[in-house]
């Protein structure tokens, strides 16, 4: 049973060897995935050939869990939460997926420690607290 729900930013941080690799590292095996395409994407837009991508992912990847129409009702739901804050469709549909499961949402967005929702996130990079906030 999974108890962390990755988002693509600690998936990238962990095939990047980005600041907060180790924590992704450490729980891999306990966790899912449900946005492989954003992470396949980045690989893809920096150069990596798609097949390398594949491998890569491949490495590394936990379960992955089908984006359902459940999945999808409960990610559009969360506009109103998230919108203010600027998450996009695919951190709503890492959310609503750790949501769904009552698992932990991993990610490298300091931004999300600042959501109102009944999900524990783990932000595997600094503290959104020491973080200025943004200029209006």
């Amino acid at each position: 049973m999974s108890k962390y729900v990755l988002d693509a930013s600690a998936l990238l941080a962990l095939l990047n060897n980005e600041p907060g690799a180790q924590r992704v590292k450490d729980i891999l095996p306990e966790s899912v995935v449900g946005n492989v395409c954003e992470t396949v994407g980045k690989l893809v837009s920096v150069g990596m050939s798609i097949d390398d991508a594949r491998t890569s992912v491949a490495l590394v990847l936990p379960q992955v869990i089908p984006f359902d129409t459940e999945l999808a009702f409960k990610t559009g739901a969360l506009i109103t939460d998230t919108k203010k804050l600027g998450l996009s469709l695919r951190d709503r549909a890492c959310l609503a997926l750790a949501l769904m499961r009552q698992n932990t949402a991993v990610t490298a967005e300091r931004v999300w420690s600042k959501l109102k929702l009944d999900v524990t996130i783990d932000v595997i990079r600094g503290n959104a607290a020491a973080l200025p906030e943004p200029e209006t």
